[in-house]
């Protein structure tokens, strides 16, 4: 649990460019997490909502990676790459299913900023959903790919919705498994947890993706609370609970989840670790 190598990445790159250039542009937050993000303010990163927006002359790309058109529209400055090395290959799949004349689908949040990414480099009429395709007309040859925070059961029930009538139509299909392996380590220790413990406790953004996820496969086996910090755990939730289970996501600090384990120690009157 806690931060995975391509947001230690990121927050990494972005901390050596404030302390070279001492103030800079993110497209966006460089991860979904409050703390880390308020921190990197602190040190001269700016959030900008959008190419439009941009004040400085040097640009961080977050770790959800962009689109093409938004990389060309960074021409001229100085720009931090600080996308998640497994978000590019993801791109890269995209981009490869496009150029093979592939109409490409992307398992996901089609509001989230990887998604948009990735549909950006997935050509002309590529789609997001999370919902049961049902293409009218079908495309001769159709390719799947999944937002890399999805969990593999869901991105498998998807696809396998999709087998009857592409197969039934003759339509050429070609998935493309993009979901991360540390996302998938993550969620089987999750849920291993969850089938031990009362009560589960995830900690991270409300806005993190893979956060949420953690919480959702975890909801149907034990009771779940997605928490932020420390502060937001009440009481309540754990009087009497003999076994209390603990994940975060991938883009919270360690610190945060120390914190949110110290609380629960000192509400369980088992004093510190």
């Amino acid at each position: 649990m806690g931060l995975c190598f391509g947001v230690r990445r990121a927050i990494r790159l972005l901390e050596e460019a404030a302390g070279k250039f001492g103030s800079l542009d993110s497209l966006g937050p460089v991860v979904h997490n409050r703390r880390v993000v308020e921190r990197l303010e602190g040190m001269g990163v700016r959030v900008a909502g959008g190419p439009e927006d941009l004040e400085n002359r040097v640009v961080a790309v977050s770790s959800h990676g962009l689109s093409p058109q938004d990389m060309k529209a960074l021409e001229g400055r100085e720009v931090i790459d600080a996308t998640c090395p497994i978000v590019a290959r993801a791109q890269r799949a995209a981009r490869g299913l496009a150029r093979a004349g592939f109409q490409v689908v992307v398992f996901g949040d089609c509001l989230h900023p990887e998604v948009r990414g990735l549909l950006g480099w997935a050509g002309d009429g590529a789609l997001a959903t999370e919902a049961p395709l049902n293409l009218q007309p079908w495309p001769k040859r159709l390719g799947i790919l999944s937002q890399t925070t999805q969990s593999p059961e869901a991105f498998a029930g998807f696809v396998a919705c999709a087998l009857p009538p592409t197969i039934g139509g003759g339509v050429e299909l070609r998935v493309v498994n993009t979901i991360c392996q540390p996302t998938r380590r993550r969620q089987a220790s999750a849920l291993e947890l969850a089938r031990r413990v009362e009560v589960m406790l995830v900690v991270g953004g409300k806005t993190s993706a893979n956060t949420r996820r953690l919480a959702e496969i975890c909801s149907p086996l034990v009771e779940v609370h997605l928490v932020e910090k420390a502060e937001d755990i009440d009481p309540a939730w754990v009087a009497g609970r003999r076994s209390i289970g603990l994940t975060a996501g991938a883009s919270t600090p360690d610190e945060v989840i120390m914190e949110v384990e110290a609380r629960l120690r000192a509400l369980a009157g088992l004093g510190a670790a």
